[in-house]
């Protein structure tokens, strides 16, 4: 199963009206701690597997990457990235995660923000950018919280008053498929354990190097009151590993 609501008109259409779609990195609420884990780009050769808008290509290429390739499988995010890049350097392909392919020790960083969570087997990833990766080589990515995906509906419990009572947790050591609802619209995202994440990583030879679960800044706190409900639970899981000599 490769997943892309993406290319769905109705969705693709509420997505681009959403803040960090709209706004970029700084309105994302993990740029703040995810920017951290990114390596020094300068006179890299970067792969960003799922890039959307290609954001985070952008970023590399303004930071000095030597080549940045962006691929996703949606063509509708491609078209917006194309539009949107001003940078000879950043070049996008269509493919999807699973089918990716790529001559060892070809890129000096691979990263991915909030796509590996549509994609079935982590550790086919994990050992995909492994060989990809060059010795001393990065791979930074962000998914959605194990916590947070677990239930399936990623959406709180409510009293009868609609007070958010809390977040349901359950099935979490069941890995697989699960509909939650997005921006109103149903999506398959693919729950694994935070065991998973990180053993798969250990697993094909990685060594960890940061693991964050971000929290809102004070800024976010103060400027979007219902932010403060993100401090209840986790949202997103952030990692950094790298490939040794």
């Amino acid at each position: 199963m490769k997943e892309n609501k993406y290319d769905d008109e109705a969705f693709f259409e509420k997505y681009s009206a959403f803040p960090r779609s709209v706004g970029g990195l700084t309105a994302a609420g993990e740029w703040h701690e995810f920017r951290k884990l990114l390596p020094d780009f300068a006179g890299k050769r970067v792969l960003d597997m799922g890039c959307g808008f290609g954001w985070h290509c952008i970023y590399a290429a303004e930071q000095g990457a030597k080549t940045v390739l962006g691929t996703d499988i949606s063509e509708k995010m491609l078209e917006k990235a194309r539009e949107m890049t001003d940078c000879p350097d950043v070049v996008y392909e269509r493919a999807a995660i699973e089918d990716l392919s790529f001559d060892a020790e070809s890129f000096d960083a691979v990263i991915s923000s909030l796509a590996f969570h549509y994609v079935e087997s982590f550790a086919a990833v994990c050992r995909s950018v492994y060989d990809w990766l060059a010795p001393e080589g990065t791979f930074a990515f962000s998914v959605e919280h194990p916590v947070f995906t677990a239930y399936g509906t990623q959406d709180w419990f409510y009293g009868n008053d609609g007070t958010k009572l809390h977040w349901p947790v359950d099935r979490y050591f069941s890995e697989g498929w699960r509909d939650a609802v997005f921006l109103g619209e149903q999506v398959a995202k693919h729950h694994k354990t935070l065991t998973t994440y990180l053993q798969s990583l250990i697993d094909a030879g990685f060594s960890l190097e940061a693991i964050v679960e971000p929290e809102p800044t004070d800024e976010m706190l103060d400027a979007v009151p219902e932010m403060k409900d993100e401090l209840r639970r986790p949202m997103m899981l952030l990692v950094r590993a790298a490939k040794r000599a």
